[in-house]
């Protein structure tokens, strides 16, 4: 599902060469965590099962792999991972329209009904440069606090779940709040849905991120539709 996931991600046009980063964590041994994540050298197009690799918290790898973990790239995962036991899946853009709206300052508006889906359950980290500092992840931590979406302030976008599939249809109502907030912006007489709505729809819309619900929702029509345009991820 993970190596589905890169590929689902490449579809839909949000990757950036290999520079963003989707995890999943495994089963502990000998009680410590341990992740499957992208390696450098393969595009998000080409993943598949077998070139992921396993990595510890620090990034470490884990496993015989000819390609190179990024540990600077899983400082933000770890972070997340560390402190939210629900996070079985951490997935993290650059997306155009998500660092778009990243760098304004009033954030997501409830321009749309889609950000109203994940307004209130979004927030936000301020940029500390390239996730290099270990230091950082307490203060990502606090910020994220018990919410699922995070902006990452003039970078990008990240959502967690308990499998791949929910990660993703957060990711895809972020995604797509983002860029409708955008191409709004075009129009500076916009109408902004009050706080009361918002929670409203965000209630609303609670199922989708029900594991057993949610997931069989959309998933199981990308992994079909991903079977005729990219087939091969199983391998």
């Amino acid at each position: 599902e993970l190596a589905a996931l890169y590929r689902v991600v490449q579809l839909f046009g949000w990757d950036d060469l290999v520079f963003t980063h989707i995890s999943v964590r495994l089963p502990d041994e000998d009680g410590a965590p341990r992740f499957l994540i992208n390696p450098y050298g393969i595009f998000f197009e080409e993943m598949t099962a077998s070139s992921l690799i396993k990595i510890d918290t620090d990034g470490n790898k884990l496993d015989e792999s000819p390609y190179s973990a990024n540990a600077a790239g899983f400082t933000i995962h770890s972070a997340v991972h560390m402190a939210r036991h629900d996070a079985g899946c951490v997935l993290h853009l650059h997306s155009r329209y998500g660092i778009a709206v990243s760098a304004q300052e009033k954030g997501l508006r409830r321009y749309s009904q889609h950000a109203m889906q994940v307004h209130g359950d979004l927030a936000y980290h301020d940029y500390e440069g390239i996730a290099f500092n270990l230091e950082e992840r307490e203060r990502l931590q606090a910020d994220i606090g018990e919410k699922s979406c995070l902006m990452l302030r003039n970078h990008g976008t990240l959502t967690m779940g308990p499998n791949c599939a929910i990660a993703f249809t957060r990711m895809y109502y972020l995604e797509r709040a983002c860029e409708i907030q955008v191409l709004a912006q075009a129009d500076e007489n916009l109408r902004e849905e009050s706080e009361d709505m918002g929670a409203r729809v965000h209630q609303q819309t609670a199922p989708l991120w029900i594991p057993g619900l949610g997931d069989k929702l959309v998933w199981p029509g990308l992994m079909r539709r991903l079977a005729r345009e990219n087939p091969g991820w199983e391998v």
